[in-house]
């Protein structure tokens, strides 16, 4: 297979130099921001198919065409497995004469992620595992406040918990959220490269194609501890 996708091209060459400030001001600041009625009736769908499914639960955020969420699935058939976007065009789309029958412990949820995580935080839901694989990296230096780390959600993705898994072809955006996550809860996440081969199980579309173009893929794996959201609302009643 061959692929020519261009690599992430950024005039930032290294960590933003605002990054702290806007995970401070997430930290010192619940978001506020009303949800949509479109996205609570997504969430009861989903908290009705977790709750009907039990078993340990694996947050597939951003998941585009749902691919990652059906390899999720089929490696961890005890698991239930939601995965989230806010693409109809992506999640309609059927792989099913390629693929086979979409698995019965997945499902597809159509949501604004920032509020779906908001409502599943809410809902005092703890994920086994929270998977962030390839999120658009928002290479623009004036962008920085779009990418998830230094979002005002950023703290609710955290709070969470479980084991947090992110994969990127921007080494920046991955050292990025490690450090962010080093503010935010003292933890240090280990980040390293994908050791993959032309054989390998490749979770999504996106990742055979980037490493199909000679990308080097970059993973952030933290397993986030049980104090975390006490951590969190510690830092918010600091003054």
């Amino acid at each position: 297979m061959f692929s020519n996708s261009t690599p992430v091209y950024s005039t930032q060459q290294g960590l933003h130099p605002d990054l702290s400030h806007y995970v401070q001001r997430a930290l010192d600041n619940q978001w506020q921001r009303p949800i949509a009625d479109h996205t609570r009736a997504a969430f009861e769908h989903a908290q009705r198919f977790y709750q009907a499914h039990g078993g340990p639960l694996i947050l597939d955020a951003g998941c585009g065409t749902g691919r990652s969420t059906r390899q999720l699935a089929h490696h961890h058939s005890q698991a239930c497995v939601l995965g989230i976007d806010r693409s109809a065009d992506r999640l309609s789309r059927d792989y099913s004469r390629e693929l086979g029958a979409f698995p019965d412990n997945a499902l597809l949820v159509r949501a604004d992620l920032v509020d779906f995580w908001r409502l599943a935080h809410l809902a005092g839901w703890q994920p086994m595992r929270h998977c962030l694989f390839y999120p658009n990296p928002y290479p623009k230096a004036s962008q920085l406040k779009r990418r998830w780390h230094a979002h005002p959600v950023f703290p609710v993705l955290l709070a969470l918990g479980g084991a947090l898994e992110l994969r990127s072809n921007w080494r920046i955006y991955v050292e990025e959220f490690a450090q962010a996550i080093r503010q935010a809860i003292g933890q240090s996440p280990h980040v390293g490269t994908l050791s993959l081969t032309p054989e390998s199980d490749f979770i999504s579309a996106f990742e055979h194609k980037y490493f199909d173009s000679a990308h080097t893929l970059w993973q952030l794996e933290c397993q986030l501890k049980p104090s975390t959201q006490a951590t969190l609302e510690a830092l918010r009643a600091t003054p």
